[in-house]
Order: C-alpha cells, then structure tokens, then sequence
C-alpha cells in the first residue's frame, strides 16, 4: 500500500463566513507560516470575483478550479496556513494538503459573526451561496457532518477572539508534533 505524503501545511476549512482569513492571518504573526487564500487564487487567476465566477462560469466550473488548485497546492507548496473556501473541503486530495483544522461555530454564530464585523454588506455580497439564508442553513447543516469527517483538529471558535483561538491551534499541533 502507497503511504500517503502529507505536506507541511495547515489547511483552515469550515463554512462561509466562519473567519479562516482572519484565523490564518492571525497566525501568520504568532507562527510565521505565510497565509494563502484559496478562493483569493481562484479570484487572480480568473481575473474575477467569485460571484462573478459563480454568475458567469457556474459552481461546477468553481468547483473544478478549486481541485486544480488543490493539485498546485499538493505538488508546489509547503509550510504555509491556507484559508480555504466553504466548499474546498471536497477536493479528493484534502487529506494530502496538510494538516486540517475545522473552525467550527453554529449557523447563527457565523451570521452574526459576518453582521458585526465592519464591512458586513461587503462580506455578504461576496458570499454567493448566502444570498437565500434558509437555503444557506440547508447547507450548513449539510457540511457540518462532513467537515468534522475529515478534519484532523475541530476549534470551536463561538464567541472567541482570533487571538484566543490562534492560542487554541498553536496548542494543538504543538500536542500534535510531539
């Protein structure tokens, strides 16, 4: 049986909204590790939004670009924090990325989250999928299951500061490199 070679990243997944640019941002000061955004590559390589994308091209389109960028990752990059998209977690090479932290939080929690910070109307008109809220909730609810599936860590992350839960991931692969 083939071993499986896992890269010397850490791959932030979790729903829309939940904050991985700001975790990954966050621990870019306290570790050093560069931060990468998944949906941020797709927006230069496309020249595009990701509504733009998703309104012109379609989520299968999307959804295609994301696993040719998981395949980039898998092969060129190395220690660094990748904040992904809500919808990355799918890509069939995951596991070979690094190692995966779910930033967990209820839908609620990610709403108001989203709702209180500066920029909120931004925040949510860059969200496609966010548009119909119930039909986000459907969604959320959907994924919950499956990211806690592939995840290597869970952080809880309602109702605490980036900075508390950047403490909370350095822990757990501080255990983890043990």
């Amino acid at each position: 049986m083939k071993t499986m070679k896992k890269r010397n990243n850490i791959i932030l997944i979790g729903f829309m909204g939940i904050g991985k640019g700001t975790i990954a941002r966050a621990l870019y000061k306290e570790i050093g590790l560069f931060p990468l955004d998944s949906d941020d590559l797709i927006e230069s390589a496309y020249n595009s939004k990701i509504k733009e994308i998703f309104a012109k091209r379609g989520e299968d389109e999307f959804r295609k670009t994301e696993k040719k960028l998981a395949k980039f990752i898998e092969k060129n990059v190395n220690n660094a924090i990748i904040s992904t998209g809500g919808g990355f977690y799918k890509v069939p090479n995951l596991k070979k990325l690094g190692t995966i932290i779910y930033l967990k939080s209820d839908f609620e929690g990610i709403i108001n989250r989203i709702k209180n910070s500066p920029n909120a109307t931004k925040k949510l008109a860059k969200r496609p999928l966010l548009k119909d809220l119930k039909e986000a909730k459907k969604l959320f609810e959907k994924r919950e299951d499956e990211y806690e599936k592939v995840a290597d860590f869970i952080v809880d992350v309602s109702d605490k500061t980036p900075k508390q839960i950047t403490k909370e991931i350095k822990k757990l692969l501080q255990k983890d490199n043990k």
